[in-house]
């Protein structure tokens, strides 16, 4: 078990080194206050005039010149390669949510590990912020906003199963897996909710969703999947 560096009863910000800009990161912020950094991303970080809780990784792409700027309290280094500097955070913040920016777009297979890393860390719920939508793992039940058309797309990262209401094309006794079936271009007819058997499903929502998303997986009763074996 890894003890948490950062602890927080609020959403917290994890900036990543990937596709990402100030305006992303402001908007983050501005639902998630609290801003921590993985590795590269305090480059995007401090370029937005914003000094991080935290910085955690292994720092082979933080350039030493901008870790210079950073007081050594807030610098982690985490030396072991087993793991992504994305998981290497996630492991160690405890937050209600935490909202990613900077892990998609750009090179595939870091978007596929950071997907991985959804899946790998279940029982810390994230919500990626990527250039029009926001993906994260379906939680154990969620209710959310959408209007009549938003496109809802469901990928299953591992087998899954589950409910829903509110989709054109209901997943209730489907049994989702890789190469199997997936759920990509579903629909809403109007508000939507799900209900999961077991964590696997990587749900893709509008953009315009996070703030709803954010305030879905901070409430008190919220229920989290518990941690995986790793």
């Amino acid at each position: 078990m890894i003890d948490p560096i950062m602890h927080s009863s609020a959403a917290i910000t994890l900036i990543g080194g990937g596709e990402a800009n100030t305006v992303d990161l402001k908007e983050a912020l501005s639902i998630a206050p609290i801003c921590v950094a993985a590795d590269g991303g305090v480059v995007l970080a401090l370029e937005a005039g914003i000094m991080p809780e935290a910085v955690l990784g292994d720092f082979d792409s933080a350039p030493s010149a901008v870790l210079g700027q950073i007081p050594p309290a807030r610098l982690h280094r985490i030396d072991e390669q087993d793991t992504t500097d994305f998981e290497k955070a996630l492991a160690r913040i405890d937050a209600p949510v935490i909202l990613g920016a900077g892990f998609l777009g750009g090179r595939v297979d870091h978007q596929l590990a950071a997907l991985h890393g959804l899946l790998a860390f279940a029982d810390r719920p994230c919500v990626l912020l990527g250039r029009d939508e926001v993906i994260l793992l379906a939680p154990p039940k969620i209710a959310l906003p959408t209007r009549a058309g938003d496109v809802v797309s469901l990928f299953p990262l591992a087998d899954a199963a589950g409910q829903s209401a509110g989709l054109k094309w209901p997943i209730d006794g489907l049994n989702f897996a890789l190469g199997e079936k997936i759920g990509t271009s579903n629909a809403a007819t109007g508000p939507m909710s799900l209900q999961m058997e077991q964590p696997g499903l990587a749900l893709i929502l509008p953009r315009r969703l996070m703030p709803d998303v954010v305030a879905a997986l901070c409430q008190p009763d919220a229920a989290r999947w518990p941690a995986r074996g790793r």
